[in-house]
């Protein structure tokens, strides 16, 4: 059984299969995690994720661990005493081997949650645990440049952030590669290494989230919506919505609303 695909915006994290399988949409890159294999986001990307392999019987479970970029460097410095080996790349996304002890400290942090007091006290030390083992594997140096405020993926994730902050409004690549002090044939190029996708395609896909979710969950038209995220032409949007989620923007939601998504009309 698999369900259909869900756009949403990932913050930096590790995200680990107990049960199942799904994959992981950025721009033209699918990849695909399981009880083998975890995933991690360096930085904050606009995906598509979709469950692959889960049934009524065994249904997915997951488990995310959200990604302090401060706690990152901290530990990171301890596992890599002499410096953090240069990555082979800076991508934003990528999936290494899920280790045994990982799991095992993972089902410890679990464990940990259903007693408040062991929580409080054990827990942030079993998510060190838990960083540290990440930053141990063969995808720890990548994961460590998530806290070093020089590298490429830090850049990149103060940009994103600029580009979160004034996505509606009409800002140029020479802007977006302004704010992170960097020429913008160098910013362009690097941004599309961490988040396979170029500043402007970033910049929509955000819009056409937002307008999605401003339509579904907030009940604005799309007219009003399409203003909203920046969009200067209704029919563009419509277009560019279209070939994004597969459907007019009405229909869509329409769609989703039947799937329950969100409270239908009826509910109100």
């Amino acid at each position: 059984m698999t369900s259909v695909p869900v756009h949403l915006t990932m913050s930096p994290s590790l995200c680990i299969v107990a049960q199942g399988a799904k994959v992981v949409m950025l721009g033209s890159e699918v990849l695909e995690y399981d009880p083998a294999r975890m995933l991690v986001f360096a930085v904050d990307l606009p995906v598509a994720g979709q469950v692959t392999r889960a049934s009524q019987r065994d249904p997915f479970l997951g488990f995310r661990l959200d990604l302090d970029p401060a706690r990152v460097a901290e530990l990171a410095a301890r596992v890599f005493p002499n410096g953090v080996p240069r990555p082979p790349d800076d991508r934003g996304l990528y999936v290494g081997r899920a280790t045994d002890a990982m799991i095992e400290a993972v089902t410890r942090l679990l464990d940990l949650m259903g007693r408040a007091e062991d929580a409080d006290l054990l827990g942030p030390l079993v998510v060190d645990e838990i960083l540290i083992r990440l930053l141990r594997t063969p995808i720890g140096t990548r994961v460590a440049q998530i806290g070093a405020p020089k590298s490429g993926v830090q850049r990149v994730a103060e940009a994103v952030s600029f580009i979160r902050t004034n996505f509606a409004q009409p800002v140029t690549v020479e802007e977006m590669a302004a704010s992170v002090h960097m020429s913008a044939s160098s910013f362009h190029q690097r941004f599309k290494a961490v988040t396979s996708m170029s500043p402007l395609q970033f910049q929509k896909v955000l819009r056409l989230n937002e307008a999605r979710r401003l339509m579904l969950f907030e009940r604005m038209d799309a007219s009003d919506a399409c203003q909203r995220v920046g969009y200067l032409s209704a029919s563009q949007f419509t277009r560019e919505y279209g070939r994004f989620f597969g459907s007019a923007p009405t229909r869509d939601v329409a769609r989703l609303r039947e799937e329950g998504f969100a409270p239908s009309e009826a509910d109100r």
